[in-house]
């Protein structure tokens, strides 16, 4: 249960990230409609604090790997895997958050990474 409900909340900040890139402000009234809901859902699957698990895939480069490690910190855990032809990197990122909004912030400072698809 627990991995259906992680992989619906994780898609559904995926989707609010996309939107409030956006310009359109009819989407960004949804994205906030949207990040209320992923809240509630957060909320009723988790237990604060917790470790929660980031997953991404960026170009592969050592800044990117620095940018992350900047955002998520020292204590954070990371796995690392090299895609086949070696143009990309995957990390699990598994960090402390206190609350909801944490997950929110750590997703919209990586959404900031230039080529960074998250999981």
């Amino acid at each position: 249960m627990f991995a259906k409900h992680f992989g619906d909340t994780v898609a559904t900040i995926c989707n609010y990230l996309y939107c409030m890139s956006e310009s359109n402000k009819d989407e960004n009234l949804n994205s906030l409609q949207d990040r209320e809901r992923m809240r509630k859902q957060l909320n009723e699957t988790h237990t604060w604090p917790c470790e929660f698990m980031f997953k991404f895939i960026v170009p592969k480069g050592n800044e990117n790997e620095a940018s992350l490690r900047a955002i998520f910190g020292l204590k954070s855990k990371f796995k690392l895997r090299d895609s086949k032809t070696g143009k990309y990197r995957s990390f699990t990122i598994v960090a402390k958050v206190s609350d909801a909004d944490e997950v929110f912030s750590r997703y919209e400072a990586s959404a900031k990474i230039p080529g960074i698809i998250s999981l």
